[in-house]
């Protein structure tokens, strides 16, 4: 006779970035009954504190943790030594922390972190994207992508990170190309700006394709499209300043094209995607 399934409770928790937050709670939402979501503050804030950002940690303490950031890392290790051992930690990305600090540490391959009993390397970032929620996402935008028309080319617009600055010429060449993807494929465009996005970007390609009722640009003030847009275009265009956007777009199996790499690491990244083929 079978024994009765008890119901996994997951915490996803990091400090409160989309990309992080997509990633944690994927990977929890894979594995758990229940997944709820909190913010702790920066990486040495104490995470049962709380705060007007923050969420409080306390008891009962989950079943699994899953953390994604280095600011994160010492949640998870404060966790794992209050909960007694009880609560299975695991770690998104490399920690800056010795690995035995956590039951599992998942980290990209450019990641430095070596591969070891407690470190699992993957090829893409984790998402919470699924089969499930992208045919929901296309199902909901259906009605407003398809005035766009065939073929439909997704664009998402990272922007600015510690890494690089993402400049007003960077935004009139990306301007360039989806004009000649425009004249010359005769394809629509969806294009979503995130939060990282300047405003200047925003602005020139607002003006540049008011008058053309192809193209649609997110206003960043309603409803998000970028998952519509990832599971209703027929190819999808990123720019190479997050390896998480880029992971989002490969698992819909279109065509993708990355706009402008320049992180080594980035390139490291795609490299090893090319030579897996």
């Amino acid at each position: 006779m079978r024994a009765p399934h008890t119901p996994i409770i997951a915490w996803a928790v990091t400090t409160g970035e989309s990309g992080m937050r997509a990633q944690a709670r994927g990977l929890a939402e894979a594995v758990a009954d229940a997944v709820i979501e909190k913010t702790v503050g920066g990486r040495f804030a104490a995470p049962w504190a709380g705060g007007a950002t923050a969420d409080r940690l306390a008891p009962p303490w989950p079943d699994l943790l899953v953390t994604c950031g280095r600011r994160s890392a010492a949640t998870s290790i404060a966790v794992r030594k209050a909960s007694g051992g009880r609560t299975v930690t695991v770690h998104v990305q490399d920690p800056r922390w010795r690995a035995n600090a956590f039951d599992l540490i998942v980290a990209m391959e450019h990641d430095p972190i070596p591969a070891g009993p407690k470190v699992l390397k993957v090829a893409t970032a984790l998402h919470d994207l699924t089969p499930t929620n992208l045919a929901e996402a296309a199902r909901v935008w259906r009605g407003r992508l398809a005035p766009l028309g065939r073929p439909l080319a997704g664009v998402m617009i990272g922007g600015t990170t510690q890494r690089q600055v993402f400049t007003l010429e960077d935004g009139r060449r990306l301007l360039a190309g989806l004009e000649r993807l425009r004249a010359e494929a005769g394809a629509a465009l969806a294009i979503s700006p995130s939060r990282r996005t300047p405003p200047s970007i925003v602005a020139l390609l607002r003006d540049a394709f008011k008058n053309d009722p192809r193209v649609l640009v997110w206003d960043l003030e309603s409803e998000n499209p970028y998952r519509g847009i990832l599971a209703s275009a027929d190819l999808l265009v990123v720019s190479g300043d997050s390896v998480s956007m880029v992971s989002e777009a490969l698992c819909t199996s279109r065509p993708v094209e990355v706009f402008d790499v320049r992180s080594p690491n980035h390139q490291a990244f795609l490299d090893r995607l090319v030579a897996l083929g």
